[in-house]
C-alpha cells in the first residue's frame, strides 16, 4: 500500500496558507497535511484541527520550533514571510531546518522574475533562492506575480475621493487572484516532478492602473480618475495620506517597477499549472467594489 507523503504548509494562519490547505483538502486526506503557524492556539489553528489537519508551532524567527515542526515531513511549502527586512534570516532558518529534517522537496513562493526584477522587494527573494541552491535540498520556485487583491485595499480612498494616485504610468500588471496562486502551490506540493523547476506565475491578462480604475468606476457607478505621479511625489503623497514610511516606499517602488514591466508576464504558466484560466482581474475588482457598496448601505440602514 503506497504511503501518503506528509505535506507541510508554513504560514498556515495567513490568507494564502489557508487557501493552499483548503485546496489540498480537496484531494488529499487531512491526516497528510500539517499546518505550521507561530501560535497554534489561535482560532485559525483550532479551525484546522477541527478539519483533521495537524497543527504545529513553526516560527521563522525561532529555529528551535522549526526542527520539531518539520520532523517526518516529505514536502514543504515555504510561504515567504511578511516582515520586510527580516526575511533573509527567517527563510534561511526554515531551509536549514528542512535540510536537517530530510525534507524531500521545498516549494518556495518567490516573486515574479526574481532574478531580474528591479523591485527592492525582490532582493530578499533572491537571497532565499540562493540559500535554497546552496542547501542542496530539492526545491521548486513559485515566482508569484501580484495578487489582484493587493489593489483592492487601494480602492476605498479612490472610491471616496474619485482619484487613484500611482506612479505606474502605462506599465501593465499581470495579476491573478490569490486563490489561483494557492491552487498552483497546492498542485506542486501534492505531487509530480517539480524539483528543479522555476515557475513564473502570473495572470492570463494584464491591465494598467488606468484600466483598473475604469473597471472600479463602472462597478461603482461613480467617476474615478487615475493620477500618475513621479515615484518620489507618490511616496510623499502616500505618507501625507497616512501610510507608514515603509509602506509608502513599497508602493512607490512597486509602481515604478510596474512602469518598467516588473509585474508583466504573458507566459501562461499559472493557468497551465492549475489547469484552467486565471481569474479575470475584473471579477475581483468588481466583486470588491460591490461588496463595499453593500456594506456601506447596510451600515447606513443599521
Amino acid at each position: 500500500m503506497p504511503v501518503t507523503p506528509k505535506l507541510f504548509v508554513t504560514g498556515a494562519s495567513g490568507q494564502l496558507g489557508r487557501l493552499v490547505i483548503d485546496t489540498l483538502l480537496e484531494t488529499a486526506p487531512a491526516s497528510a497535511i500539517v499546518a505550521g503557524m507561530r501560535d497554534p492556539a489561535k482560532a485559525e489553528g483550532n479551525a484546522l484541527r477541527e478539519q483533521g489537519v495537524e497543527v504545529r508551532a513553526a516560527d521563522y524567527s525561532r529555529p528551535e520550533t522549526l526542527a520539531s515542526a518539520l520532523a517526518g515531513v516529505d514536502r514543504l511549502l515555504l510561504i515567504s514571510g511578511s516582515e520586510n527586512g527580516k526575511r533573509k534570516p527567517q527563510h534561511r532558518n526554515v531551509i536549514d531546518a528542512a535540510k536537517a529534517a530530510g525534507v524531500g522537496l521545498i516549494a518556495y513562493t518567490s516573486i515574479l522574475h526574481a532574478d531580474t526584477s528591479p523591485l527592492f522587494l525582490a532582493e530578499e527573494h533572491r537571497d532565499t533562492e540562493a540559500a535554497l541552491a546552496e542547501a542542496g535540498v530539492p526545491f521548486v520556485l513559485l515566482r508569484n506575480g501580484w495578487y489582484t487583491e493587493v489593489y483592492t485595499w487601494r480602492l476605498p480612498p479612490a472610491l471616496k475621493h474619485g482619484v487613484l494616485m500611482g506612479a505606474a504610468g502605462e506599465g501593465r500588471i499581470s495579476s491573478a487572484a490569490r486563490a489561483d496562486y494557492a491552487r498552483a502551490a497546492a498542485t506542486v506540493l501534492a505531487g509530480g516532478e517539480h524539483a528543479g523547476r522555476t515557475y513564473e506565475l502570473a495572470g492570463d491578462a494584464s491591465f494598467t492602473l488606468a484600466e483598473l480604475v475604469a473597471v472600479a468606476a463602472e462597478a461603482s457607478g461613480k467617476p474615478i480618475a487615475y493620477r500618475n505621479m513621479a515615484p518620489e511625489e507618490f511616496r510623499s503623497a502616500a505618507v501625507q495620506a497616512g501610510a507608514p514610511e515603509m509602506l509608502a516606499r513599497i508602493l512607490s517602488d512597486t509602481d515604478a517597477g510596474v512602469a518598467k514591466g516588473a509585474l508583466f508576464d504573458n507566459g501562461g504558466e499559472l493557468s497551465r499549472l492549475i489547469g484552467r484560466p486565471t481569474t479575470p482581474f475584473q471579477n475581483t475588482i468588481t466583486g470588491f467594489v460591490r461588496n463595499q457598496q453593500a456594506a456601506g448601505e447596510a451600515s447606513a440602514h443599521a
